[in-house]
């Protein structure tokens, strides 16, 4: 029984790769062309693979069913929890992590500092964060499908919080697709005059950011370029998570590509 499930775990995972022929089949099992024809049809069956026009064989519509139920019962905090707070103990500085939840983006974690036991951040979880003036806010935003950007941006009343908001369109158009070619945001004190944070994406099985990972000081305790030193860690931090939560860089993604939103994270060079 175990051998048979095992073999059944292999065919599903090359039908997901590519088209899998009954030939192809038999050899990655090493058995005759009517056992893995046999162990096909009781997939087949269970709409766990789905036979072609050409007789090949690719992912059935059971196993995306599964993982939409399995994705459905998770809650991205719980994967996130360990990572957050792993990343608050290295660097010392507050950590958030913010979701798109309808048409706000609110914060579904934080881990406090204690060095804002004098001044407390005006963060707090289930609380909406301003979508243009803020390092996760940006980030999510600079990784959704255009579409859904613009319809988010129109209900939109852009004001200049401080000196260094992106206080009209073009100007936040613009600091997106900086942030879709580096792969992260900054908050240069662009709601609060006094807060600087980074941010980086995380993303979901299928590749797209769902959320965003950030690292948070005063002013008077960590400068922006300080902040930027840890860069590394909250890059590797969002990446993890990303990982929890199914996501799996393409092969020829690498830190030092260029591109679109599905490069690998990078720090800066």
């Amino acid at each position: 029984m175990a051998q048979s499930i095992r073999r059944a775990i292999d065919l599903i995972r090359r039908s997901a790769e590519h088209p899998l022929s009954l030939t192809e089949a038999a050899d990655v099992l090493g058995v005759h062309k009517s056992t893995a024809l046999r162990i096909l049809q009781t997939l087949e069956a269970a709409r766990f693979v789905r036979r072609t026009g050409a007789g090949t064989y690719v992912l059935g519509s059971g196993v995306i069913e599964l993982s939409e139920l399995a994705l459905g019962s998770m809650d991205l905090r719980q994967f996130a929890a360990a990572h957050l707070r792993s990343l608050q103990r290295e660097t010392s500085h507050t950590v958030h992590l913010a979701q798109l939840t309808g048409d706000e983006i609110i914060y579904i974690d934080k881990v406090d500092s204690p060095a804002f036991d004098a001044v407390k951040l005006p963060s707090r979880v289930g609380r909406a964060v301003s979508i243009y003036a803020s390092a996760v806010g940006k980030t999510i935003l600079a990784y959704l499908p255009s579409a859904e950007r613009d319809r988010l941006l129109s209900h939109v009343v852009f004001e200049r919080f401080t000196d260094t908001t992106f206080a009209d369109q073009e100007s936040l158009e613009a600091e997106l697709a900086r942030i879709r070619e580096q792969g992260w945001a900054t908050d240069n004190g662009e709601h609060d005059a006094y807060v600087r944070c980074i941010a980086a994406p995380v993303r979901d099985s299928r590749g797209q950011v769902i959320a965003a990972a950030s690292m948070t000081a005063i002013e008077v305790i960590a400068s922006l370029d300080t902040l930027k030193q840890a860069l590394p860690l909250l890059l590797e931090t969002a990446n993890q998570i990303s990982s929890e939560w199914g996501y799996t860089p393409p092969p020829s993604a690498s830190a030092d590509d260029s591109g679109d939103g599905d490069r690998l994270l990078s720090s800066p060079r």
